[in-house]
């Protein structure tokens, strides 16, 4: 439920099922929200591809484990496999302990947050798939001196909080406040009966990898995208 989880509370706009697949228009909320994903244990692609391309999106597909066959078939059409990504699972209760002074959430997004999002790649479109986000739901502000330092969202799918879109700015980073969001979404998922936090960080990002290393957090599942050659 690991996968699932980060997919429900990142969710695209709409979803469809061909081919044996289930698909997501993504409206440029990233490939979370544009990936489609294997329903059984074989799919037509040709029949997915179509109807990704009927949205004007280039057909990506989402890696899951136990999905071999499928990778190598679409390595086979020529498919490019990018952003291997693992998702890492902690327990909540160690973690709880929200500091006022560092980070503290609310359930309204502010101005100042896409300020911090923004250079990090986090643009409308990506902000706009928090605002659909189901609910419950958090904004996460994490505060450098008497300056704005991070910012996060985090959403409860089962008994998980997830965390998304954690970004931290080049003044603040080494400064803890990575860790600040992540216990202030502790202590928010807690007060909710969440027993755990999911986040999901590419390979490619050492430092971000190491921060929830440090705090806990352990490989849970593991994906990888692959996407139709350019036209």
């Amino acid at each position: 439920m690991t996968i699932e989880a980060i997919l429900a509370t990142w969710p695209a706009v709409e979803l469809r099922a061909a081919g044996g697949f289930t698909l997501r228009r993504g409206a440029g909320g990233g490939n979370r929200t544009s990936a489609a994903t294997l329903d059984g244990m074989s799919g037509d692609i040709p029949a997915a591809e179509a109807a990704m391309r009927a949205w004007e999106q280039r057909p990506v597909f989402m890696i899951r484990p136990g999905e071999a066959a499928l990778d190598a078939d679409l390595a086979a059409r020529g498919y490019e496999a990018y952003d291997h990504t693992r998702v890492l699972a902690a327990s909540a209760a160690p973690l709880a302990g929200a500091d006022p002074e560092r980070a503290f959430f609310g359930d309204m997004r502010l101005r100042v947050l896409e300020e911090v999002w923004a250079p990090g790649g986090i643009g409308p479109e990506r902000v706009a798939v928090m605002a659909r986000a189901p609910g419950p739901k958090i904004y996460l502000l994490g505060r450098h001196g008497d300056r704005v330092g991070g910012a996060g969202f985090a959403a409860i799918h089962g008994d998980a909080v997830v965390m998304h879109a954690v970004e931290v700015t080049p003044a603040a980073r080494r400064t803890g406040i990575g860790a600040a969001m992540v216990r202030a979404a502790a202590a928010w998922g807690r007060e909710r009966g969440a027993g755990r936090l999911l986040l999901a960080v590419t390979q490619a990002n050492v430092g971000a990898t190491a921060l929830y290393r440090g705090l806990g957090f352990e490989e849970a599942a593991a994906y990888h995208y692959r996407r139709a050659p350019a036209a």
